[in-house]
């Protein structure tokens, strides 16, 4: 089916929001961007892509105020004066605008949803499950260790929230955000990825 829409995907940690947008990029022909929004913001910027990925989706605590007190310069990448996470924020920001501009395609966290909010295109996901289905994904398809797996799905939901409610005006996993929701417990990666063609289908 050929895609006209912009498709933002938030998602739980352990959900497998990213495998469905790999999925369903393939199934639609269209590209879906999530780790790789930092390697454009590294080249773009010159900054060590390394660097990136330590705060990637972990909010600072100063953007607005240096709004507020004039520190921020509207120049291509800030003052300087910023921390990184804000700067990767302005930066991933102004190329998620650019990207959407050009073609259909999918977005993976990253505040996607709320910065192309303007746009009349845009389909907003949010992948959750149950906790213990994540903790199982977390254990066997991350790697990460039994003892630390149920912390460690809950502090990056945590961390994905506090990101995500920061750096918008919204609230991260509120349902009145979202076109479509979807508890993805009892179904594959590839069952999803029919629930949300199908709504795609269903809208157009």
């Amino acid at each position: 089916m050929a895609c006209k829409n912009i498709i933002t995907i938030a998602r739980q940690f352990g959900s497998g929001g990213r495998e469905i947008g790999e999925a369903l990029s393939k199934e639609l022909g269209i590209k879906c961007y999530d780790k790789e929004l930092i390697s454009i913001a590294a080249k773009e910027s010159g900054i060590d892509p390394e660097v990136f990925n330590d705060v990637d989706e972990k909010a600072a605590n100063s953007l607005l105020y240096s709004l507020s007190v004039g520190l921020y310069s509207f120049g291509p990448y800030g003052s300087g004066q910023l921390p990184v996470n804000d700067r990767l924020y302005l930066l991933q920001h102004k190329i998620i605008k650019k990207l959407a501009s050009e073609n259909p395609c999918i977005f993976v966290g990253r505040c996607a949803d709320y910065i192309l909010g303007d746009r009349k295109d845009v389909i907003k996901l949010f992948i959750y499950a149950d906790l213990d289905y994540r903790v199982k994904r977390a254990i066997n398809e991350k790697g990460i260790k039994e003892s630390k797996a149920e912390q460690t799905v809950l502090k990056t939901d945590k961390s994905r929230a506090n990101y995500y409610n920061f750096y918008s005006d919204r609230k991260w996993g509120l349902t009145e955000n979202y076109d479509l929701c979807i508890n993805r417990t009892k179904l594959s990666t590839q069952q999803t990825v029919e629930v949300i063609k199908g709504y795609l289908d269903a809208i157009n």
